[in-house]
């Protein structure tokens, strides 16, 4: 199976649109070699997620929790929960998705309602962070590894690998989760439902005038209520995620169009260029001219021209 790079289109609910592997496999492998990680925007499926960091650092936020991931450290991100990943250095990431019944079979099989079901249930626990200093964690790490490497390689007979391992790491996770578990609270799913309803509606209006009146709104919350949701669920402000979101779009068109910088900035909500520059900058580490360049390989014309 051929190996992806780490990206992410989402619908407007915020809910990932690839199809991750097939009817009759259903596992997909990304990675990412390069200069630096891309951002991946907040978003949400209904696979499981692994994701295991060969080399580097990023940032892996899973509702509102956030943590920094280094070599030999991972996490497993169960289904419906709302996570992103960023990082701004030299990183190597690899991300195993999967359908649950890769591992669990049917609904009614002893995999699903002993080992599967306990941790899609487990709403008290979207995420679980692995680090190669616990014992039982380091072992889950190393099935992670050989199922990508198994994806990777792919030997005869490499599903029955990939499958093994996954189904290592969902056994060991399996038994170590906590002995006593909370079901979600109704302020939880409250929250989550508003989250869903409030991120379709930016995603919906994103290059139009936004406020967080009209963002509350969408969800039938109050302007505090909204503010509340958003640092409680995804741990930042109405105005920052609509900012952060409307700057990947703009290096989305950077990277793949020869429009204008000041087209770009104004089609995407900034309608001062200083402000746009500034604030993508902030974001990226470089100029939109910059970034621009260093993502696409400069024609003959374009060569020896001063920045715009």
């Amino acid at each position: 199976m051929a190996l992806s790079p780490c990206k992410s289109a989402t619908d407007g609910r915020s809910r990932e649109l690839a199809r991750h592997g097939t009817t009759a496999f259903p596992l997909a492998c990304y990675r990412h070699d390069g200069t630096s990680v891309n951002a991946v925007p907040w978003h949400w499926h209904g696979e499981l997620e692994a994701i295991w960091m060969r080399e580097g650092q990023v940032f892996v936020s899973v509702e509102g929790e956030t943590r920094t991931l280094g070599p030999g450290e991972g996490c497993f991100i169960t289904a419906g929960a709302l996570h992103r990943v960023w990082g701004a250095g030299p990183a190597e990431l690899h991300s195993l998705v999967f359908h649950p019944r890769l591992v669990g079979g049917s609904v009614e099989s002893v995999f699903w309602q002993g080992y599967l079901q306990p941790l899609l249930d487990s709403a008290a626990n979207r995420c679980v962070w692995l680090s190669g200093e616990v014992p039982w964690q380091r072992e889950a790490l190393g099935a992670l590894e050989g199922a990508w490497r198994a994806c990777e390689e792919e030997p005869p007979g490499f599903e029955f690998r990939a499958r093994e391992g996954l189904s290592r790491l969902v056994f060991l996770l399996s038994g170590h989760r906590p002995a006593e578990r909370k079901g979600p609270s109704q302020k939880a799913l409250r929250d989550g439902s508003r989250m869903k309803a409030m991120l379709r509606y930016v995603q919906d209006h994103w290059n139009e005038e936004l406020t967080v009146a009209a963002i509350a709104e969408s969800a039938a919350v109050s302007a505090s209520e909204c503010f509340r949701c958003f640092r409680s669920v995804i741990g930042v402000t109405p105005v920052q995620y609509v900012k952060q979101l409307r700057i990947e779009r703009a290096a989305e068109l950077l990277a793949a169009t020869d429009e204008p910088v000041s087209d770009i900035g104004a089609r995407c909500g900034f309608q001062e260029m200083s402000y746009f520059a500034r604030t993508f900058r902030a974001l990226k580490g470089e100029t939109p001219s910059r970034y621009r360049a260093s993502r696409r390989s400069p024609g003959p014309e374009e060569a020896g021209a001063p920045e715009a």
